[in-house]
């Protein structure tokens, strides 16, 4: 299976808040949640390096065409934030499950979203 991670879950799963691992698979994270990753004012230098591990460890899905065009798309469809959209595109373009405690993403009906306990 493909999961894409939401920034809510990779938060999570970086502070050791998750009940349950993570499934087995190939693991997303979109360039909008890395971003909002690493761009947190009071990130701690030993946090930066943490988040640089995970980074590692999953494939960051850039801005190409089919992620901008499905963006848009939902985007104007769903009246979604930007970054929730390119979230949610990331995982339409990967055709991967979305894992994301943001109910509103639920509404998307042209991808899964799974939820995690925390």
């Amino acid at each position: 299976m493909q999961y894409v991670l939401d920034t809510n879950v990779a938060l999570y799963l970086l502070g050791g808040r998750l009940v349950h691992p993570l499934p087995v698979g190939e693991f997303y994270l979109s360039v909008i949640s890395e971003i909002e990753l690493l761009s947190y004012p009071a990130i701690l230098e030993a946090e930066r390096l943490k988040v640089q591990q995970f980074l590692s460890q999953v494939v960051v899905i850039g801005i190409d065409e089919t992620v901008k065009n499905h963006t848009i798309a939902l985007r104007k469809k769903y009246r979604l934030k930007l970054p929730d959209a390119m979230v949610c595109a990331s995982a339409l373009a990967t055709n991967s499950v979305l894992l994301s405690n943001d109910a509103q993403l639920s509404r998307v009906t042209e991808i899964t979203v799974d939820t995690v306990q925390i």
